[in-house]
């Protein structure tokens, strides 16, 4: 038996609950991982999985190999990755993952780059606005919009992203004036659901907040849909400068109340700790995490 194989697809196991998952991730065989969990499970004299209402899970004596096994095994990859160092190919699948709203403008355009760059890498990006299980759902990297808690994750700060009240001129043209914050109650408004909090939305005016009561005309998680009612000129929207830089620009939209702003978001790029890098995923943090910082509207500290 290859011990340390067999220790690779039982922590595999674990962080996927599941053997035909595992196995795909290792690139053999379902029966070979259930051959591997067998050999181990007879090499330890223990049983190490039971089956759980919707997945395998460690038993008591599993979880204690879990633990103890994944951090070395861990930094025996990471020591043979270094001696490859630079000799190491830049190719194979990169998992990434993030949320709709820099995704759809800017995340992909900058994976894109990157495999301008490096053509052997295929790339799955997933755009969802959740934070997901990077282990659990076989992710490499995530840019995540709000400070990670968990401690098993490397997180790299990449800046706020600074959020504004924008409208289209014809719509500000026919609506009631908008000059002050309590104005906004006059008006429709558009908004992303990370805007409001319990039902108010925060405006900051220099070291002055204040929370005004509104009804949303439209709440949505897409930021297309924002950006085309707004085009539409269906009303004022809280939006993220970085999804509006350009057609401030141009002229298309501009900012109602401009001397107040939203509470900022913060992204982190992050990834398991747990897990070595491969030569693309390291490649591709030190390849985005300036280009995501030269955004539009990504501020390395918030300030009014």
């Amino acid at each position: 038996m290859d011990l340390a194989a067999a220790l690779r697809a039982f922590i595999r196991i674990v962080e996927r609950g599941s053997m035909t998952a595992a196995a795909a991730d290792l690139g053999v065989s379902q029966p070979a991982v259930s051959k591997m969990l067998r050999n181990l499970e007879a090499h330890a004299g223990a049983r190490l999985l039971e089956r759980g209402p919707r997945a395998l899970r460690p038993t008591a004596r599993g979880l204690a190999l879990y633990e103890t096994a994944g951090g070395p095994l861990a930094a025996i990859d990471a020591a043979l990755e270094s001696l490859r160092g630079d000799g190491a190919a830049i190719a194979g699948e990169l998992r990434l993952h993030g949320p709709s709203c820099i995704g759809e403008r800017h995340l992909f355009r900058i994976a894109m780059a990157f495999q301008d760059a490096h053509p052997s890498v295929a790339v799955a990006l997933s755009l969802e606005n959740r934070p997901v299980d990077l282990i659990f759902e076989n992710i490499d990297l995530a840019l995540r919009m709000g400070r990670p808690r968990e401690q098993s994750l490397i997180h790299k700060r990449i800046g706020f992203s600074r959020r504004i009240l924008v409208a289209a001129p014809a719509y500000l043209a026919r609506a009631a004036p908008l000059r002050t914050a309590a104005d906004l109650a006059a008006h429709d408004l558009l908004v992303t659901d990370a805007s409001l909090r319990n039902g108010a939305l925060r405006l900051r005016k220099g070291d002055n907040t204040v929370d005004i009561a509104v009804r949303p005309k439209l709440t949505t998680n897409s930021a297309q849909v924002l950006i085309e009612a707004l085009r539409a000129g269906r009303g004022v929207a809280t939006t993220q400068l970085l999804l509006v830089a350009e057609e401030l620009r141009s002229g298309a939209l501009i900012r109602a109340l401009p001397d107040h702003e939203i509470e900022p978001s913060e992204f982190f790029l992050v990834y398991p700790s747990q897990k070595f890098l491969r030569p693309a995923v390291r490649a591709f943090v030190d390849f985005a995490t300036p280009a995501l910082r030269r955004i539009e509207g990504i501020y390395s500290d918030y300030k009014e």
